[in-house]
């Protein structure tokens, strides 16, 4: 959901894991002139045709064969070993793109009730800004959308709270990751 907090947790793991690197989803966006405008003279850039997923499938590919073969277990003291490397792959639409699925080891979903997300909205600033009746008319609809399709897939995910502290989604993750 736009605006739960998967930048921030995403910063965070990236601050305390050793040897973590970080894709995020943001970085893909396609020039506005090359992202479509519905009916209602909203740009689209709530869907997949919106970014360059290939580029984005590219660069974790590549990440991924950089560091083939340097995963090591755990250190007897239960520490990760200098050479395990983790990636973070952050962004709103990455469960509904097929050929990342195979990437994941591990996958979070924040959720953030509606007016909270619309709260948390209406307080960050967009290069496009957003016009007015755009949350409700194009971001909100298109996060149920995809969610709802997300939803239908058969995959192990753990939903988190944004409406959590960062520590405790921070904490929640990691001992997670530390399970693992």
């Amino acid at each position: 959901v736009t605006n739960g907090g998967k930048t921030t947790l995403a910063n965070s793991l990236l601050e305390i894991l050793p040897n973590c690197s970080l894709i995020s989803q943001d970085n893909y966006f396609k020039p506005e002139a090359e992202v479509a405008t519905d009916e209602r003279g909203f740009k689209q850039f709530d869907v997949l045709e919106a970014l360059e997923m290939e580029a984005m499938m590219s660069d974790v590919l590549s990440w991924i064969t950089q560091h083939k073969g340097a995963e090591q277990p755990k250190t007897s003291q239960g520490k990760y070993d200098d050479s395990v490397h983790f990636l973070i792959i952050e962004g709103f639409l990455l469960y509904n793109y097929k050929p990342l699925d195979d990437v994941f080891d591990r996958r979070y979903f924040l959720t953030v009730p509606y007016e909270e997300c619309k709260k948390r909205r209406s307080k960050r600033v967009y290069e496009p800004p957003d016009p007015p009746g755009y949350f409700d008319g194009h971001v909100w609809p298109m996060y149920i959308k995809h969610k709802e399709e997300m939803d239908k897939l058969q995959r192990e995910i753990v939903f988190l709270d944004g409406t959590n502290t960062k520590e405790e989604m921070l904490c929640c993750v990691y001992s997670d990751i530390k399970r693992v």
